[in-house]
């Protein structure tokens, strides 16, 4: 029997499937509604936390969106969760999602509320710390290099030319997060004011200021503060609840932290899981053992803990900061975020893992969800360098150089839209008519290689993330170079700050040179891997190459150094597909005629955390 319906009936059957369309379509973009009445907030008015009324214990995790390929945050959430955690923690890299003054991104790799909903639908309440400052071992702590650009400017204060950026960027960022607030039916229960500003402290309004700017654009959970415990004495700010961050246990600290908070919920924000890598120093480790007995005891104490990190991820392409506390001068970061953490760089599971899974069973009142599966890891067979280009012949595929009669540091160079070069390297030429003793007068920042036309080619190598010299962070060449005394002058200037669309201009062109002609350094190395299935995690080895920049597809793995410790670079297999993947190389003096493959890591030689 057919069933004729009339116009009228039509037109209403259309309207029902297009709503019934709309509303799935809001349903999976709003954040998940918990079976729960939203009445009352994560509260901070007794010793312990409250939610909804009743006792809560944060048991956190940091795992940072930016340091994980997006085909893994889900993996590595429900890891989390599989571990018997109930809440992440995630800083916003400021530098990320707004590269050029107005321009922001908050697209695939920075999704920031696709990550906030994936928690949600996963059960894990989020602690939010958007900063601006962040700190988390990033180029200036996550600061965009271009506020540099004002030879005056004066970073985590109440500058104008600072404050003004920050309310731009919070105009962005917290419009964005504010829908996913607990009361609003999202999982973010607290959100971090600026971060362990007692250990910068160099204007009484700042923190006001940063709290303010959160409240009046919608911010309404609990808000946080985060500090060691010298910091905790002027870190605070009126109506944040102030946290410890350490890592052996700090008794004195927790004393301290109650004094100043009496009948107030006592937490340590960061307890360091681990340690971060330097370039040229050794591989730090922190026994499980001695993390896990830490752990126990801060919870023996009725104390809430965020692990920093459960997961530390890779800080892929130009992004590691530098440390510069008690050295001549600032040391690198390394590519790899692993820090030692419970969950490794690449997501394997840790005896750290396993301890704290056991111990936190004993907190939640469910049975764990049961570990999920491994990635598939891969050793591909060696690749053969097929063909090489000099930095020179790589010029063309540059912006247009820029002419100086003095040096120009990146951040000032006309160049991304006049908000400078942020990261990468330098070329700066001039014209020289004798030989003689050059002086660099402590204006190359970080390193450079030199040549006769006198070329310099420069390197960032990691602004300092944290310490109180975030204001002279400028690099390339930072005032005068001088030869028998007398300053260069009539400077040519190439950015190479090698984004996406400079690697695949390189890749594509025909430039290239036969491996059979002899390279010259420092140059481009191109090889092809073949990958004959489902593409898989494996790890890049180098031996035989000395210091470079490896991109695969166009994307910027980060750099190696054979001085280590690092000694492999992660390379996620969903950054690979089927059949022919691009292989370019910078190196800068050295190369073999091979990329191998591992399917486990190499950190270097290892030492326990002090």
């Amino acid at each position: 029997m057919v069933v004729r319906l009339s116009l009228k009936q039509r037109y209403v059957l259309l309207c029902l499937v297009i709503g019934g369309f709309v509303a799935y379509k809001f349903a999976r973009r709003s954040p998940e509604v918990r079976r729960m009445t939203r009445v009352e907030g994560l509260m901070a008015n007794s010793s312990q936390f409250t939610l909804e009324g009743e006792p809560f214990r944060i048991l956190g995790g940091s795992i940072h969106y930016f340091r994980v390929p997006r085909a893994y945050w889900e993996d590595r959430l429900l890891k989390m969760k599989a571990c018997g955690l109930n809440t992440l923690t995630t800083y916003v890299p400021w530098n990320l999602h707004e590269p050029e003054r107005g321009m922001f991104n908050f697209r695939d790799q920075l999704d920031l509320e696709s990550y906030l909903r994936l928690a949600a639908n996963l059960g894990l309440w989020v602690i939010l710390r958007p900063g601006p400052y962040i700190c988390a071992e990033w180029d200036l702590g996550g600061l965009p290099s271009w506020l540099l650009r004002d030879k005056n400017m004066k970073l985590r204060t109440t500058y104008p030319g600072f404050t003004e950026a920050v309310r731009s960027f919070f105009d962005q960022l917290i419009r964005r997060v504010v829908p996913y607030q607990y009361s609003k039916g999202g999982p973010i229960i607290a959100v971090q004011v600026e971060n362990e500003y007692g250990s910068y402290t160099k204007d009484t309004e700042y923190m006001p200021f940063v709290k303010e700017a959160l409240l009046s654009r919608g911010i309404a959970e609990l808000l946080l503060t985060s500090d060691n415990q010298e910091g905790l004495k002027l870190g605070g700010v009126n109506g944040a609840l102030e946290t410890i961050n350490f890592q052996k246990l700090n008794l004195d600290g927790i004393k301290y932290l109650d004094g100043i908070q009496p009948q107030k919920p006592k937490m340590v924000m960061e307890y360091w899981s681990g340690w971060f890598d330097l370039w040229g120093n050794l591989h730090h480790v922190f026994p499980a053992e001695d993390m896990v007995a830490v752990v126990t005891e801060i919870l023996r104490l009725d104390m809430s803990v965020n692990l920093y990190m459960f997961h530390g991820g890779t800080n892929f392409g130009f992004m590691n900061g530098a440390f510069s506390i008690g050295t001549p001068a600032p040391k690198p970061m390394v590519t790899s975020y692993d820090y030692d953490a419970p969950l490794s760089e690449a997501g394997d599971y840790t005896t750290k893992y396993h301890l704290l899974r056991n111990l936190f069973s004993r907190y939640c009142a469910e049975p764990l969800p049961e570990v999920p599966s491994l990635q598939e890891r891969r050793a591909y067979q060696p690749v053969v360098i097929q063909q090489h280009l000099s930095l020179w012949g790589s010029l063309r595929f540059t912006d247009k150089p820029f002419k100086s009669e003095r040096p120009v540091n990146m951040e000032n160079l006309p160049v991304n839209n006049n908000n400078g070069q942020s990261y990468g390297y330098t070329l700066y030429e001039t014209t020289i008519t004798s030989g003689g003793t050059l002086n660099s007068k402590n204006n190359i920042r970080d390193r450079a290689l030199g040549d006769r036309t006198l070329s310099l080619l420069v390197e960032n190598c990691g602004r300092v993330n944290y310490g109180k010299t975030l204001d002279v962070q400028r690099k390339g060449l930072v005032g005068d170079i001088e030869l028998n005394k007398r300053p260069l002058r009539d400077f040519i200037i190439h950015s190479l700050d090698m984004k996406p669309g400079f690697v695949n201009r390189l890749q594509s062109s025909g430039q290239w040179k036969s491996i059979r002609q002899q390279p010259s350094f420092p140059g481009f190395f191109h090889a092809t891997l073949y990958v004959d299935s489902t593409p898989k995690d494996t790890f890049i080895r180098l031996p035989g190459w000395s210091k470079g920049v490896v991109f695969i597809n166009g994307q910027n793995l980060g750099r190696y150094w054979s001085i280590g410790p690092q000694q492999t670079l992660y390379l996620p297999g969903p950054w690979l597909h089927k059949g022919n993947n691009q292989v370019v190389v910078f190196e800068e003096q050295e190369a073999d005629g091979k990329i191998q493959f591992a399917s486990s890591p190499d950190y270097g030689m290892t030492v326990d955390v002090q």
